[in-house]
């Protein structure tokens, strides 16, 4: 197929471009005019897939990039990401998130024969919100809790809407925590692991919430199940592995596994610098329940958590 990422510069969207090339389909990706763009995030991969210059947050500029490129996929994962940054930038992330949604859908409207594409959209486990303590279904109401999760639940909905009323053909996938990232330390799980190769104390500041935590690949697979089987079409579905940990417990595995000294951990309290958010937003439980994809797509999780954090530890220490 002839795939179009936006945000291929980002985590999910850099591996996936790895993916559909290593499987032979033809990429494009779209790629702001910034100075200081890391092209380094997409390796090998860079003189496979053909970057077009465009800005997902203008609907012209996403207009012509999907006339440049013509894909047979739009995977839509641009977005502004970092909860807490959302609170300081509420408008911003309205901007990139929901505007940029309904530009991609909307453009992708324009193309020709386009009830013969389709537009697999990154949505977010954080849309559900404060809800309980068992895994999270589609079918619960959203209460977002952040500026960046209602910016997530605004566009989820709003291609739901278009799904129906416009005719769009595509699917929403609302994705757990993922982990295996290369170049960005800042998030739990590569940030807990960098620290604690280097032997330094590390801060976890809300060490009893739980999470689900799954590995890049597993997340990639769920979109190319979702592009390729007909039965994912105008559905939501949810990924992650449905098993959650306590962000101590997740310390303290990869502390075991690294043999790093437990008492350097400052628990409770964040880094000096980090971004505030209002104490009622923070989520305790935030686990999904993934029973309709493993049913529909026949996607499951290949790595466990212990499995996919020795893959994560592993590439790290080639680095150190």
């Amino acid at each position: 197929m002839r795939a179009f990422i936006t945000g291929i510069l980002g985590f999910i969207g850099s591996n996936l471009a790895d993916r559909l090339v290593s499987d032979g389909n033809d990429v494009y990706g779209l790629v702001r005019r910034v100075a200081n763009r890391n092209l380094d995030v997409l390796g090998e991969t860079i003189k496979d897939v053909t970057l077009v210059s465009g800005d997902i947050a203008d609907y012209a500029s996403t207009r012509n990039a999907l006339k440049i490129s013509n894909p047979d996929v739009v995977f839509h994962l641009a977005a502004l990401s970092p909860v807490r940054d959302s609170f300081e930038r509420p408008f911003e992330y309205q901007q990139a998130n929901f505007t940029g949604t309904m530009n991609a859908a909307h453009a992708l409207l324009e193309l020709p024969d386009s009830k013969k594409r389709k537009l697999i959209a990154a949505s977010t486990a954080e849309v559900y919100g404060i809800q309980g303590n068992e895994p999270l279904k589609e079918t619960l109401a959203l209460k977002p809790s952040s500026p960046y999760a209602v910016t997530k639940a605004a566009a989820d909905l709003y291609l739901q809407m278009m799904f129906n009323s416009f005719d769009l053909h595509g699917t929403v996938m609302r994705a757990t925590n993922s982990y295996g990232r290369k170049f960005e330390k800042n998030f739990i799980v590569e940030y807990l692991i960098t620290q604690m190769l280097k032997g330094e104390s590390l801060y976890i500041g809300a060490p009893d919430s739980v999470r689900d935590y799954m590995h890049v690949d597993d997340h990639v697979n769920a979109y190319m199940l979702a592009a390729k089987k007909p039965k994912g079409d105008r559905q939501v579905y949810n990924i992650g592995t449905g098993v959650g940990v306590t962000n101590r417990q997740l310390a303290e595995l990869i502390a075991k596994k690294l043999g790093y000294d437990t008492k350097k951990i400052k628990f409770g309290s964040y880094p000096p610098g980090y971004p505030l958010r209002p104490i009622v937003s923070d989520q305790p439980y935030l686990v999904l329940d993934a029973t309709k994809i493993k049913k529909e797509l026949q996607w499951s999780p290949k790595y466990s958590l212990s499995e996919g954090l020795d893959k994560t530890i592993a590439y790290f220490r080639k680095g150190k």
